[in-house]
């Protein structure tokens, strides 16, 4: 981190954005560290890694509108056990609620880079976008910097909560993945098991 400096923690957290698998929660509270030992400008670290949030969020925005919904929408047509109908419906709600998804999507972990991409499909205002992304990611990397620098050699405590956070969204992302699984398994047997006794009778 000393060797990165601010510009390189930037960097990292925007290729964070493109690759969840580089943690923020360790970047960020380790930044704040290395700013207590006086080896990093704690403000230099919260402008740069907001500044990489932004651009890697701005990425994603770039490949959701270049996608578009018109392909969205014959992926979506091919997928088994997805319906065009529910594409449409989540259309609706991020027409309604895209505002408040993209600024609160910034404190969940998968979803601080995915929300990203529906804002592009949507073609949300880039100024909108881009000002609710730079609030949200500002008071993220506030959050951890300030922590890692508030523990001291004790950073790593931040990350240790937030894995445990990050572990409890991922559990219910899969148990309301494969609810979902069921119940459309559940209705195309229902339909199957009504098709077969109609061509009975």
């Amino acid at each position: 981190m000393e060797k990165l400096g601010g510009p390189g923690a930037g960097l990292a957290i925007a290729l964070e954005n493109l690759f969840p698998p580089l943690p923020s929660e360790v970047i960020l509270p380790l930044a704040g560290f290395t700013a207590s030992q006086g080896r990093m400008d704690v403000v230099a670290a919260v402008a740069w890694t907001t500044a990489g949030s932004v651009a890697g969020a701005l990425a994603l925005y770039l490949l959701g509108a270049l996608f578009g919904r018109e392909r969205l929408m014959a992926v979506a047509a091919r997928l088994p056990l997805v319906k065009v109908a529910d594409v449409e419906r989540t259309e609706a709600w991020f027409v309604r609620h895209g505002t408040k998804a993209v600024f609160f999507g910034r404190f969940v972990p998968i979803f601080r880079s995915l929300i990203s991409i529906p804002a592009g499909v949507e073609r949300m205002p880039l100024p909108v976008f881009l000002t609710l992304t730079a609030a949200g990611s500002l008071i993220w990397n506030t959050a951890f910097i300030s922590g890692g620098y508030a523990l001291g050699a004790r950073w790593h405590e931040v990350t240790d909560v937030v894995g445990l956070y990050s572990k409890v969204i991922l559990v219910l992302v899969a148990v309301a993945g494969l609810a979902f699984v069921g119940v459309r398994l559940l209705r195309a047997g229902r339909g199957r098991r009504r098709r077969t006794g109609a061509g009975v009778r």
